[in-house]
C-alpha cells in the first residue's frame, strides 16, 4: 500500500467528535488491501484502486462516512452500503461499536471493488 502520511496528518489536525472512529474506519481499509493508494482530495482522505475508490466526508458531523464513488458497482451483500446519488453508495458509522461490528463488512467492500477493478 502507498501509505501517505498526507492522510495521518490529516487526520492529526481534524476536529471531528468520531475522530477514533474515522481512525479505526481507516486502518480497517488499509488492512483491507496492500494494493490500496491513498491521499487527501475533495476535502477527506480519499483510497484508491485503478480509480478513485472512496472518500471520507468530514464534514458530516454525526457519523463517520465514507462515499464509494462508484458503488453501484459493488454487490454488496453485506448490507453496509446504502445507496446514493450519481451511482455512489454511502457507508455510514455511528459509533466505535458499529465500526468494530462492520469490520469484515467494510474489507468485503473494499474486496469486491477491487476484484471489480481487475474483472475491467
Amino acid at each position: 500500500m502507498s501509505t501517505t502520511k498526507k492522510v495521518d496528518e490529516f487526520v492529526s489536525k481534524l476536529k471531528h467528535p468520531l475522530k477514533a472512529e474515522m481512525e479505526a474506519v481507516i486502518k480497517i481499509i488499509r488492512e483491507a488491501s496492500a494494493d490500496l493508494e491513498e491521499d487527501v482530495k475533495w476535502g477527506g482522505p480519499s483510497f484508491d484502486y485503478k480509480e478513485p475508490m472512496a472518500t471520507f466526508n468530514p464534514r458530516l458531523t454525526e457519523y463517520v462516512a465514507v462515499i464509494f464513488h462508484k458503488g453501484e458497482l459493488i454487490n454488496d451483500t453485506t448490507g453496509l452500503l446504502e445507496p446514493g446519488p450519481k451511482g455512489k453508495a454511502y457507508a455510514k458509522f455511528r459509533s466505535m461499536d458499529e465500526v468494530k461490528k462492520n469490520k469484515a463488512n467494510l474489507q468485503k467492500v473494499v474486496k469486491t471493488w477491487i476484484k471489480v477493478m481487475n474483472a475491467q
